[in-house]
């Protein structure tokens, strides 16, 4: 490739914990032993974490065995790209038309930068000193012909900032050889910089997993190739016959010869809206008036570029630096009014907040095209007029006081009904598809009893029924006795064992489940536990 061609990259290892930690208040927060988890899985860990011999790749078990205090995260794309999204609207204050290849790993064309700054080392090392005025300090710099080599370059660079005046190669320590035949290839600090031309030499040694492709990788290891050297010297038509147009793709990749066309990103506009608070606000109903020019400014923002929020972050920051962060849904879209609402809403519930109100942050999460609110032409829906009407019933008793039930997942018929907030989405709701060991034959009872309803299951001779611990009853179930009502049993199947958190004394709970027919012709479900029977439901 041209000189004119040559990408340079800014990576940030380990993003998604670095994400994590400027949302939790800064870089400090993954100073200790910290794991990103993706389907019980680590996916990213901190360099404390790392030191203990936490891996990506490992499962949470075998983490936590290597780091015993490991901290672990659930992994949130948006989180990372939505942090990521800040840093580059930081480095575009030095040089524009970045393109976010990934959250974590930015680039942008070398020619013009270098040109800019006086070469390509002390462009790369501008790039440094930007990131490191945010407080971040992993991060690395890669500059090669392709945006693929850019990126194993940068991946391969020490991971501190250089902060301080631009250094030439040669005060950094001069041309530093990390990797054979790649002796033209230098490494100053963070920056690993490719000349033109060396693409394929300093790509030769790697392995062929920096395809980052699992089914290739193994294909590969099977027939004996391991490196991406060993890769690019297939002949291009034998793969092409192998492994198709994807693989060829790939070939190219390993050959340093990436034909992707650099994409600047379009920088999204200005929806975020704050205000600050001198003196900081104590009432909840100060703060809830004094940001109502901010509500119609922020809904406004959006309305001038034909859009409407339907997911609103509100953060909250008080006096001693505190922050209350949560993010509201609505089922329609927002406004001024509902956005007051919802502001009140989540003070009045930070009981975390130990001072008054600094500052107020109004962020939008998701938004939608303007169109596709606007109300019917002829008259509104039903739809449309229950919402409205909810929504104003919930602005006037709060924001638990209009309920939808959801179902979930659980052993006990109690915990499957959950109520959510009227416009909330079931987020914490425990799943149903999960297997569930324990939980009541379908079909379920159509009644269930919020409380526990005491009876009483007696045998023939007038005895309570018993199960042993290896799950035998004493007797068979002869009679239903509710207070001083006694209705002979004429069927029951069971028992049905329960056994939650055994491992735990103190939480530990073990029941037996029965389904009964008395003579009514009336079916319950009891459950027998620590010698105590219960109704949990009856079959109406």
């Amino acid at each position: 490739m041209s000189g004119a061609a040559r990408r340079l990259v800014v990576w940030f290892p380990e993003w998604a914990v670095t994400a994590w930690a400027r949302t939790k208040g800064g870089e400090g927060a993954a100073s200790g032993s910290v794991a990103i988890m993706d389907a019980g899985r680590v996916v990213a860990c901190s360099e404390a974490a790392a030191a203990e011999g936490v891996s990506a790749g490992q499962r949470k078990r075998e983490a936590q065995g290597c780091c015993p205090e490991l901290l672990t995260v659930p992994a949130d794309p948006d989180r990372d790209g939505r942090v990521f999204a800040g840093v580059l609207d930081h480095l575009e204050q030095l040089t524009p038309g970045f393109q976010c290849v990934r959250p974590g790993s930015g680039a942008v064309p070398a020619r013009g930068i270098a040109r800019y700054y006086g070469g390509e080392h002390e462009a790369a090392q501008v790039l440094l000193n930007g990131v490191a005025g945010l407080g971040i300090e992993r991060v690395t710099v890669g500059i090669a012909d392709d945006l693929f080599t850019a990126e194993q370059a940068a991946q391969r660079a020490s991971s501190r900032t250089l902060v301080g005046a631009a250094a030439t190669p040669r005060q950094a320590g001069g041309i530093e050889s990390a990797l054979p035949n790649q002796s033209s290839a230098f490494q100053a600090g963070s920056i690993r910089i490719v000349p033109p031309g060396e693409a394929s030499a300093f790509l030769a040694p790697l392995p062929v997993t920096c395809l980052q492709d699992e089914a290739l990788t193994t294909l590969l290891h099977r027939l004996g190739v391991r490196t991406l050297g060993a890769f690019a010297a297939l002949d291009v038509a034998r793969v092409r016959a192998r492994l198709g147009e994807h693989g060829v793709r790939l070939h190219a990749l390993a050959s340093g010869r990436d034909e992707r066309m650099h994409a600047a990103r379009t920088p999204p506009p200005d929806l975020v809206r704050e205000t600050a608070f001198e003196p900081p606000l104590e009432l909840v109903d100060q703060v809830a008036f004094s940001i109502r020019t901010m509500a119609d400014s922020f809904v406004s923002g959006l309305r001038a570029v034909q859009l409407v929020c339907t997911e609103l972050r509100v953060g909250c920051t008080d006096e001693f630096g505190q922050i209350s962060e949560r993010v509201w849904l609505h089922t329609a879209s927002f406004d001024a009014a509902s956005v007051v609402d919802r502001v009140r809403w989540q003070l009045a519930a930070a009981e975390h907040l130990r001072g008054a109100i600094a500052q107020v942050r109004l962020e939008p999460v998701a938004v939608d095209a303007a169109a596709h609110h606007e109300p019917g032409l002829f008259h509104s829906g039903v739809d449309d007029r229950m919402h409205h009407t909810l929504s104003r019933l919930q602005a006037v008793l709060g924001h638990e006081g209009v309920v939808t039930p959801v179902l979930a997942g659980g052993r006990w018929l109690a915990e499957r009904q959950v109520w959510v907030p009227w416009g909330e989405r079931a987020a914490s709701v425990t799943p149903r598809a999960r297997p569930w060991p324990g939980a009541p034959p379908v079909p379920s009872p159509a009644t269930v009893f919020g409380t526990r309803r005491e009876v009483s299951v007696l045998d023939a001779a007038g005895q309570p029924v018993r199960v042993s611990e290896r799950g035998e009853i004493s007797a068979a179930p002869a009679v239903l006795a509710e207070g001083r009502k006694q209705t002979p049993i004429e069927a029951w199947a069971g028992p049905w064992p329960i056994a939650e958190r055994i491992w735990d004394p103190e939480r530990a709970r073990v029941a037996y489940r029965f389904q009964v027919l008395d003579a009514d012709q009336t079916a319950w479900l009891v459950v027998l536990e620590r010698d105590v029977w219960w109704a949990e439901g009856r079959y109406d």
